[in-house]
């Protein structure tokens, strides 16, 4: 089978990058042709046969680039020319679309079924879901001036991305998102997609508020590394709580550190980067250890008493979460989203309510003067069986592709 994974970025980026890279190695693997599509960069790391990509574009610098903002991130006639350039010289059974508005904008869906009526041949177009995208113009159902969830735009009201400045609090950027939202459900653009993959039952259940999409849905969870599999003895003291990703508001951040705060006889561990790092390290009981990845990360995880994952927005299906438990460690998680899916409360974690600094506290502390609880939770985690991406690429063959 040939299969064209499109994605806006094609290096390390974030999780879509994560999930189109082990996924076309599985698929490779397993003897399939994998070729890709997306942006040029200069830290590309995978290709497509034609040497064919839309040029990098950063609109924060350039009097042309800021002038044809407006018209590149709703519609991109560049995306479909070389996005068809691609398709008639690879020929594919498939095409995996992930990230592509703005950037590469829905044009490339258009790129498909215009291939199709030249060729005569059936494409069939996959879309996996990483974000809300697609019924919320701003991907994160948050506004993010009032840090407050919401669910106005789901029923086709885009309009309320304006009124609220939902896209980086910029009127401009957020009138933007609205006119996009609505040319594409104007022109019934995502009816267009064969089957979308929600990696949450929340994720699912947002998308088919769209009667669109409501049909074309299948949950699949998210896969994890092989070598997660194994739960890793915790030996290295269990001595800290431990935080594990981006430092910014939407993440909870500032929330964890109200209550790291307020617990200072509590040991604490962040691991990663972002617009509230001066703020973790501020904080006496918090010690940063930046950006940590790979084996280095593994131990930290897997040494921790538990984890938190504060997240105050509606997260999808997130890695964190289930390498923790990978790990062998409980979690303590918010109940916004598809994360408290993830964890059996009582049984492998505990979930808060999302936001709520003194519920988020009284857990930790709870937690915290009670090891031998956390030890069982430990012990409930071996029962766990996340699909490897190994697993999950027989699926998605079986399943989605066929």
């Amino acid at each position: 089978m040939k299969i064209l994974m499109v994605n806006k970025f094609l290096y390390p980026n974030g999780g879509s990058e994560t999930y189109i890279f082990k996924l076309g190695e599985a698929l490779q693997k397993k003897g399939h042709e994998v070729q890709y599509f997306g942006m040029e960069h200069k830290d590309r790391i995978v290709e497509n046969h034609a040497a064919c990509y839309t040029s990098n574009m950063d609109f924060h610098t350039g009097r042309l680039q800021k002038l044809l903002y407006p018209f590149r991130i709703i519609y991109s006639v560049e995306a479909k020319r070389k996005m068809g350039v691609v398709l008639r010289d690879m020929n594919p059974d498939v095409v995996h679309l992930n990230n592509i508005n703005f950037q590469l904008t829905p044009s490339v869906i258009y790129a498909v079924r215009s291939y199709e009526k030249k060729t005569g041949r059936r494409v069939k177009i996959v879309y996996t879901a990483h974000d809300y995208q697609w019924v919320c113009p701003n991907h994160m159902m948050r506004i993010p001036s009032t840090g407050r969830i919401c669910f106005a735009c789901r029923d086709g009201q885009f309009g309320n991305c304006s009124k609220n400045c939902c896209i980086h609090n910029s009127r401009i950027k957020s009138l933007l998102g609205t006119i996009e939202a609505k040319f594409y459900e104007k022109r019934r653009t995502y009816g267009l997609v064969d089957v979308i993959i929600c990696p949450s039952e929340f994720m699912k259940k947002q998308l088919d508020t769209n009667p669109l999409l409501a049909d074309k849905t299948v949950m699949m969870r998210n896969f994890i590394d092989k070598d997660t599999k194994e739960t890793r003895a915790q030996e290295s003291g269990q001595d800290y709580v431990l935080y594990f990703g981006r430092f910014s508001q939407e993440k909870g951040t500032a929330t964890l550190l109200e209550a790291c705060r307020a617990l200072p006889q509590i040991p604490f561990v962040f691991a990663g980067t972002g617009p509230l790092q001066d703020q973790v390290e501020q904080v006496q009981n918090v010690e940063n250890r930046g950006f940590v990845t790979g084996d280095a990360l593994k131990d930290l995880i897997a040494g921790a008493r538990f984890s938190v994952y504060p997240s105050e927005w509606y997260e999808n299906g997130p890695f964190s979460v289930m390498e923790s438990l990978m790990y062998g460690t409980p979690v303590l998680v918010s109940d916004l989203g598809g994360a408290p899916e993830l964890v059996q409360a009582g049984k492998t974690g505990e979930i808060f309510r999302g936001g709520d600094v003194e519920e988020l506290m009284e857990h930790i502390r709870t937690l915290w003067e009670n090891p031998q609880l956390c030890r069982e939770y430990s012990e409930n985690c071996k029962e766990i069986n996340f699909d490897t991406v190994e697993v999950y690429c027989d699926k998605i063959v079986r399943k989605v592709y066929a």
